[in-house]
């Protein structure tokens, strides 16, 4: 018979929080969807000119709410922003990417409350009338924007109150200087800058074979004097 004490801690999971991949995803997937839905139509309607009684007017979404689409951009440059940030930048990114969801969200709920107002100005720039002889109608696109905008403050949200528990951005990219601040010039039996090995024992040391460290080529000061227009080759220099 098994112990049950023993099964408990595989037993108890903790619940799965909100990381930061699937945040940077979800922002991305969110942003991408509200601003590929500023390309669709949104308003339809019909106006009259002098040559035709029934024109047929449309307006995408980035006619009808320009500001949606800004939103969107700002919303996807959020999720490589929350991957390339530390732990103070990541709330930074994720309150720019809430506001930015809130813009998407107005724009949209913008032409849900007053349709006639898009359908009107798209009339006037496609055939410069503003006389409407149709009702505007509304496709499902600014509601399915609108609440991409809000998921996205959702998320968010969800991603401030569980970004104490993500670890730090990798430092893989930045210099490693400074992993050799510790070594000293001058421990036992480590090789000095000229090459010599320096320690109680290096006066018995047998001296090294080969041309003296001044005798070495130096390709940078050979490249500086043929810069300077002298040659390299000359011992006068």
């Amino acid at each position: 018979m098994s112990d049950p004490a023993a099964t408990t801690p595989h037993t108890r999971r903790k619940p799965t929080a909100l990381t930061r991949s699937r945040a940077l995803w979800a922002l991305l997937a969110l942003g991408g969807g509200a601003l590929a839905t500023t390309s669709a139509t949104w308003v339809t309607t019909e106006v009259a000119t002098a040559l035709r009684p029934d024109v047929a007017v449309a307006a995408t979404g980035a006619e009808a709410a320009p500001v949606v689409g800004a939103a969107a951009l700002v919303l996807l440059a959020c999720g490589p922003a929350l991957a390339l940030t530390g732990r103070a930048g990541r709330y930074v990114v994720l309150a720019v990417a809430a506001l930015a969801g809130v813009g998407v969200t107005a724009g949209a709920l913008a032409v849900v409350a007053d349709p006639g107002a898009a359908g009107t100005s798209a009339a006037a720039e496609t055939t410069g009338v503003t006389d409407l002889t149709a009702p505007v109608v509304l496709s499902p696109w600014p509601w399915t924007t609108a609440v991409a905008g809000a998921l996205a403050v959702l998320v968010a949200v969800a991603a401030v109150l569980a970004a104490r528990r993500w670890p730090a951005a990798s430092r893989r990219h930045e210099r490693g200087g400074a992993r050799g601040e510790g070594t000293s010039a001058g421990a036992p039996g480590t090789p000095d800058a000229a090459g010599a090995a320096t320690g109680p024992g290096s006066a018995e040391a047998a001296p090294v074979s080969g041309p003296a460290a001044g005798d070495e080529p130096d390709p940078a000061g050979d490249w500086d004097a043929l810069s300077r227009g002298e040659d390299p080759t000359r011992d006068d220099r």
